[in-house]
């Protein structure tokens, strides 16, 4: 994997899969979720909680959209959240592996942190399959569904957070680091 890594830590691919990686989440962000959140009565959608949810509010969400409003959930929203999770993973991984590269620490036990985003499209997939689960089976959407949906909901969240104070921490020390190189 770590072969893999390194064979990729191209500058210009990297920002190139970031622009991608973004711009599929402005899509979701100005148009897929306000399309279902149009149809909710203002409640957050399941993949918009990043501290979780539980089984009454599912229902009570799954009922609020209706049909329309789960159809657009399952046909508009998540298959684009399909493509999100890959890119995310693979985008994020290589830029903080181009970080630790330039600071001369790739080969250090900090490589590991690169793997963060691979784990949060790993929970972002797994809540992406109990969502869709849950959407086909309303209304018999037993309560074990919901919960395991929601631990990878807040799975997916933690990554996420802790991979970007992590980056945000990297960049701090890179530009420090940059900063202090051209004072000398």
């Amino acid at each position: 994997m770590k072969d893999l890594i390194r064979k990729n830590l191209n500058g210009k691919r990297i920002l190139l899969l970031f622009v991608l990686t973004n711009i599929i989440y402005a899509i979701m962000l100005t148009i897929t979720i306000p399309k279902v959140m149009s149809f909710s009565g203002g409640m957050k959608l399941l993949d918009m909680m990043p501290t979780g949810y539980n089984a009454e509010y599912v229902n009570a969400l799954l009922s609020a959209l209706g049909e329309k409003g789960r159809d657009a959930y399952l046909f508009n929203q998540l298959p684009v959240d399909m493509i999100y999770p890959f890119l995310f993973g693979v985008s994020y991984c290589l830029a903080l592996a181009y970080i630790l590269n330039k600071l001369g620490k790739f080969e250090s036990r900090l490589f590991y942190f690169c793997f963060l985003p691979l784990f949060s499209g790993l929970f972002d997939y797994l809540e992406n399959i109990g969502i869709i689960t849950m959407l086909k089976s309303y209304p018999n959407n037993p309560v074990i569904l919901s919960q395991i949906t929601n631990v990878f909901s807040v799975l997916k969240s933690s990554f996420t957070t802790f991979y970007f104070i992590v980056l945000i921490i990297f960049l701090i020390v890179f530009w420090m680091k940059k900063l202090f190189q051209k004072s000398k």
